[in-house]
């Protein structure tokens, strides 16, 4: 039998505390530790720190990256901000730690066209260490972007693709329901927009990945950020949101070859969405149309994405990988290392 694959989780925010619990349920991963820089956390143990079952775990959470990178991990699952360029230095030191990587970074889930020096930087240092990366989660990396490429296995010909997610914050983190503004005025909103603090990050990954992959042909990506206001009152466990503030954003995305539309993608995300769900479309021959009822969870499906994601990316030639690339599966927690 293979030894278990030793994982590092690099940011315990909500999202990389969801991916530890899930991590543990498997029997193929053996959790070495943990980096955050987050002085509450630093020094504790993992479990306690994530509310895992069965805490303590005898798992450290230190706040000296390099130090637990040093500790020989696999694979590192980091969690720590949607910007490529605040991340960069992270990245590198765990490829340096001949790590690969599984990263919920936003803007490394298609980095091409954004960043195309830091992505060859990051293929490029990946390969002089012989191990892979990928940034993945539900979206980008799954709905709007991989379902839309797999469904096109179905296709002859392919005009034009489509996806339209409608998520209600509600049932979401903290973190997110203000990352999408909820409970602001609309000025405060527009204002917020406009110093690039709000918005959902990825739409204009999924548009390129897409393209590319359906060869689409877009050479021009155009996004617009609008807000959904409350037409009545809404409450969360957060957060208490009046009619006329802000309930969320609605996010909309286009690629366009020359003056024609390839691709649309429309994201609603916002407090009390009635009718949320996911659907992914493709015009072509023939016409395809897949709908996910009621939506796909954002913070359960992105914890399992990045753990299903751990073996693919560990089998994957060394260099910066998509989920375009990869094939991703269930990873069940029965299964050997």
């Amino acid at each position: 039998m293979k030894k278990k694959i030793r994982a590092v989780q690099y940011g315990v925010g909500p999202i990389g505390a969801a991916i530890v619990r899930l991590m543990r349920e498997k029997e193929s991963i053996e959790i070495i530790g943990a980096i955050d820089s987050d002085p509450s956390k630093a020094g504790q143990d993992l479990g306690d720190v994530v509310g895992g079952a069965n805490a303590p775990w005898g798992v450290p959470v230190s706040a000296d990256a390099a130090a637990m990178l040093g500790e020989s991990a696999d694979v590192v699952i980091h969690s720590t901000s949607s910007l490529l360029p605040d991340v960069m230095d992270q990245l590198m030191a765990c490829l340096a730690a001949e790590s690969c990587i599984v990263s919920t970074c936003e803007e490394l889930a298609y980095p091409y066209r954004k960043y195309p020096k830091l992505a060859a930087q990051l293929d490029a240092e990946a390969k002089t260490w012989g191990v892979a990366l990928i940034g993945t989660g539900i979206n980008p990396g799954f709905v709007m972007d991989k379902l839309l490429i797999t469904l096109s296995a179905a296709s002859q010909e392919i005009e034009s693709a489509r996806a339209v997610r409608i998520v209600d914050a509600s049932k979401r983190r903290l973190p997110l329901q203000k990352k999408v503004g909820a409970g602001m005025s609309v000025a405060e909103f527009r204002a917020q927009v406009a110093a690039g603090a709000i918005k959902h990050h990825g739409l204009p990954e999924s548009v390129a990945m897409v393209s590319d992959a359906l060869g689409l042909g877009v050479d021009e990506i155009t996004e617009t950020i609008e807000p959904v206001v409350a037409r009545e009152h809404v409450k969360t466990a957060f957060l208490e949101i009046a009619a006329g503030q802000v309930a969320g954003v609605h996010q909309i995305a286009h690629g366009f070859a020359g003056k024609v539309e390839k691709i649309y993608m429309e994201l609603q995300m916002f407090v009390g969405a009635r009718e949320p769900g996911d659907t992914a479309e493709i015009t072509g021959n023939p016409n395809l149309t897949l709908t996910i009822p009621g939506g796909t969870h954002g913070d359960i499906a992105t914890a399992a994405v990045v753990v299903n994601c751990i073996p693919a990316i560990l089998d994957a030639p060394a260099g910066l990988r998509t989920s375009r690339d990869l094939p991703m599966c269930f990873l069940p927690p029965g299964a050997k290392p």
